[in-house]
Parts: C-alpha cells; sequence; structure tokens
C-alpha cells in the first residue's frame, strides 16, 4: 500500500487523522489496532493505569477522545508564542561575506534577520550556499569561517 492509502486506513480504522508519513509506523498501528480488535486488545486494568497516567501528563499529542470537561477547566491554557531568530552572535549585521565559485564570486550581506545574496533574503548561509552551489552545504563551510569537521 502507498503511504496516501495507508493514511486513508488509519482514518477508517482509527476514525481520526493522522499527520504521520512514516509508512513502517502507519502499517505497525493498523495492524495492532486490527489485530486488537480482533482478539480483544489492553485489559482494563492497563486501559485503567493509562488512563490515570494520561490525566497527569504535562502534554498530549492529540486530545483524548472524552475528555471530563472538570480536568480540562483545572489546566491552565498554554500559549503559542513566536520565538526570535537566533542569529550568529559572530556575524554583525552589515558584514559582507565573499566566495568565489566556479569563477563567479558570491557576495552575501548579513542582514538582522538573515542574508541577502543577490536581493533575495535567505535564513541561513546554508541556504545561500545550497543557491549558489546546487548542493546542500554547510554555509559556515562554504564561505569559510569554520573548516569542515570543526565543531561548533
Amino acid at each position: 500500500m502507498t503511504v496516501a492509502q495507508l493514511r486513508d486506513r488509519y482514518h477508517s480504522v482509527f476514525g481520526e487523522p493522522t499527520a504521520s508519513r512514516h509508512k513502517t509506523w502507519l502499517v505497525r498501528r493498523i495492524a495492532w489496532r486490527l489485530q486488537s480488535d480482533d482478539e480483544g486488545g489492553l485489559s482494563e486494568r492497563a486501559l485503567a493505569r493509562a488512563t490515570d497516567l494520561a490525566k497527569d501528563a504535562e502534554i498530549r499529542v492529540t486530545a483524548p477522545r472524552q475528555a471530563a470537561t472538570d480536568v480540562v477547566a483545572e489546566r491552565p491554557r498554554t500559549k503559542t508564542v513566536a520565538l526570535p531568530q537566533i542569529r550568529d552572535a559572530g556575524l554583525a549585521p552589515g558584514t559582507r561575506l565573499r566566495r568565489v565559485w566556479h569563477g563567479k564570486t558570491a557576495v552575501v550581506t548579513v542582514l538582522s534577520a538573515g542574508f541577502d545574496y543577490e536581493g533575495e533574503v535567505y535564513r541561513s548561509l546554508s541556504a545561500v550556499a545550497k543557491t549558489i552551489t546546487g548542493t546542500k552545504w554547510n554555509g559556515h563551510v562554504f564561505f569559510g569561517l569554520k573548516k569542515q569537521g570543526d565543531a561548533a
């Protein structure tokens, strides 16, 4: 089966969609559910213990199917916020990096929120290096800021 077919089968077996595209994981989860439906699944004791553990968990991947409203009301709501982009402290905005690649000189300007190369802003030096070379490179290695194999 293809991954798309497995995702459809997962939805029909579990009654909810999955975000996973990992073929082996999908096959195993579907097989487990079909087998547990056929042979009885987990014991009542195991299900009760899992429910008790889940009530005290700080993080859930998915919401419980039948959440008790009083348990949900007791917990404080969390807030998702964007984290500021962490920029390499060694490269001050305005710094220009030069590299000759196949006879062409590439000039990159360090910005406060990325890197400018030929009028386009990139989030990382590695993205710039990939645009220049057409293959994946560590940006710091490509521009000679560190030797290949050196620790960060």
